[in-house]
């Protein structure tokens, strides 16, 4: 374990929006054959509710959304297309479906693991998209309403500051363009820019 301190469940209770753009910068840690395996957070999308259109909730209480209804702090991954883990970070009020799509990581731990898993991709493409990430750290439909609050989990996320000088880039959600109005516009995607940071993160390329 690292002596940084992972999130605890009253953090998750704020708005999701919110819990998004305070996610970027923070450290998503996997156990992967009892190894930490993982990296800070850099870009996030927010779904909140059943009337935001894009979420999966739009569609109210059902098997697939359920742990999205439930307490804040659990890892809500589903499958998508087929083929594809999503990780996604259920925050607000329980009873209140909302979650945080983790989109992608910069790698910092366990990179190692990361590369076999990610065998045959450059670097800088281990962990640039929410599946891509999911795979390289071992994240799929066992973990879904996992407790991200504690170490038992196997699947925590760990407080940390923002690198000075990094920029949080706020912009519209990806791969929504059937989404009606306001919500294929919202500007709930949240991207960290790492570009002019003078902190110690040193991107992989």
């Amino acid at each position: 374990m690292s002596s940084r301190s992972i999130l605890p469940p009253n953090w998750y209770e704020q708005d999701v929006v919110s819990a998004a753009a305070e996610l970027l910068g923070k450290r998503l840690v996997r156990l992967v054959e009892g190894q930490r395996v993982g990296g800070i957070i850099i870009e996030t999308e927010a779904y909140r509710g059943e009337e935001d259109l894009a979420c999966h909730a739009r569609a109210g209480y059902t098997p697939r959304t359920k742990v999205m209804y439930g307490t804040p702090g659990r890892a809500y991954v589903y499958f998508t297309y087929g083929m594809h883990w999503l990780l996604n970070v259920v925050c607000m009020a329980e009873g209140y479906p909302a979650a945080v799509l983790i989109r992608a990581i910069q790698p910092l731990e366990g990179i190692e693991i990361i590369a076999r898993r990610r065998a045959g991709q450059p670097p800088a493409r281990w962990t640039d998209g929410p599946a891509k990430l999911t795979t390289a750290l071992d994240i799929d439909g066992r973990l879904n309403g996992a407790d991200l609050t504690s170490p038992a989990s196997q699947l925590w996320i760990e407080d940390a500051p923002l690198p000075p000088g990094a920029i949080i880039l706020p912009s519209a959600r990806i791969g929504i363009q059937r989404v009606p109005e306001p919500w294929r516009s919202m500007p709930w995607r949240f991207t960290l820019n790492l570009d002019n940071s003078t902190g110690q993160v040193n991107p992989i390329k």
